[in-house]
């Protein structure tokens, strides 16, 4: 071997050991470099799951708002429930009310028919006339009263009652000491009641003279 190519080993080699040891502080570097980024990684995890409570907190105000507006409806559902029981029953009372008053119309157009079916009665008995036609006639009255029944039209038993402003109408007096004050001992047309309502009062005579009524008397 020449001079000159051990020269020129000897200076590769230098090259190799300068180049191997400048390569040491990069590899150095790179390590620090690695270790950083762990570090950051970390740190990122770690703000990461402090954060989770965070996200969490919105989920429940959410369910919260959630919850509430279920609520809100169901209070809404029951008003609208609870109105429209309300308007059925009341549509219901008003339907009775009308076909009611229908009804009390009718027969209170009917009621002077049978009050001359009555007076035909009373007058026949009086003058002696009775026989069939009377009994007749009075099976048409009873059969006239049934039918006004059926609608809930009832007759006022009036004649030996307490005088009652509601149901009776007061035409005169007789004085009467065998009955207590203000009896009825006369009526001159009979009045009728609808359910609860009088569609007509009974027109009477009332009795003075007599003892006080029982109530009056121990009030």
């Amino acid at each position: 071997m020449t001079e000159e190519k051990k020269h020129e080993a000897e200076a590769a080699e230098e090259a190799a050991a300068v180049a191997e040891d400048e390569q040491v502080p990069e590899a150095e570097g790179e390590v620090v470099e690695e270790s950083e980024a762990a570090e950051e990684v970390a740190e990122a995890s770690e703000d990461a799951g402090e954060e989770e409570p965070c996200e969490a907190q919105p989920q429940e105000n959410i369910f919260d708002a959630i919850k509430q507006e279920v609520t809100d409806l169901r209070d809404r559902y029951a008003r609208l429930q609870a109105e429209w029981d309300n308007y059925r029953k009341r549509t219901a009372a008003e339907r009775a009310s009308e076909r009611e008053r229908a009804s009390e119309g009718l027969a209170t157009d009917l009621l002077p028919v049978l009050d001359d079916l009555e007076r035909a009665i009373a007058h026949a008995k009086e003058s002696g006339e009775g026989g069939t036609l009377t009994e007749g006639v009075e099976a048409i009255q009873t059969k006239f009263l049934q039918i006004l029944g059926k609608h809930h039209v009832a007759q006022i038993e009036a004649l030996g009652a307490p005088f009652d402003a509601m149901q009776h109408q007061a035409v005169g007096t007789r004085e009467d000491e065998s009955v207590p004050e203000e009896t009825v001992v006369q009526v001159f047309q009979n009045g009728y009641t609808m359910g609860d309502r009088v569609i007509r009062p009974a027109m009477v005579i009332t009795s003075t003279g007599g003892p006080q009524q029982a109530v009056e008397a121990e009030e």
